[in-house]
């Protein structure tokens, strides 16, 4: 019973939350491994996860966690791999694609962005899978909105969504 269970929520779930990793990493194999890592604790923590009001939120959440994670330590190994933070190379390509735009914006702005408009989840789920309030999330969603637009210039449009810088 459980594992036609977990079989049924891997099914469901599993390309959103590689996807959504993707999204936060810009690198598919991380984004696999960390889908195939957050699926790990999702079985681990099964119990928990059906007693949730929103199963997919868990999954999406240990998703976040494991991608910020993930960031921390490869800014960690760039630090000390290139001996200073924030070196900036001087031939910075004039265009800059979305990926690139989104690996530039702070985790919880780009986690916010994510969320609300390439997964087109609510404000309150967003705030439930990240842990923050419903307006930590208009806040940073609005903020990370505005950088990326500034990122990718005057006039981008992401999914429908549309920003004017």
């Amino acid at each position: 019973m459980r594992d036609d269970a977990f079989r049924a929520y891997f099914e469901r779930h599993h390309a959103s939350l590689s996807r959504m990793a993707y999204l936060m990493t810009g690198e598919h194999e991380v984004a696999d491994d960390l889908a195939a890592d957050a699926l790990t604790e999702v079985w681990r923590h099964w119990d928990r996860v059906t007693a949730a009001d929103d199963p997919a939120a868990y999954g999406h959440g240990i998703v976040m966690n494991l991608a910020r994670n993930w960031v921390r330590r490869r800014a960690r190994e760039r630090l000390l791999s290139f001996g200073t933070a924030g070196r900036r190379d001087t031939d910075v390509p004039a265009v800059l694609d979305v990926r690139s735009a989104l690996r530039r914006l702070p985790h919880r702005r780009r986690a916010c962005v994510v969320l609300r408009y390439a997964f087109d989840l609510p404000e309150r789920e967003v705030a439930g899978i990240l842990g923050i309030s419903v307006g930590a999330v208009k806040s940073a969603t609005s903020r990370g909105a505005k950088q990326l637009a500034g990122l990718l210039g005057d006039q981008v449009r992401i999914d429908g969504w549309e920003a004017a810088r």
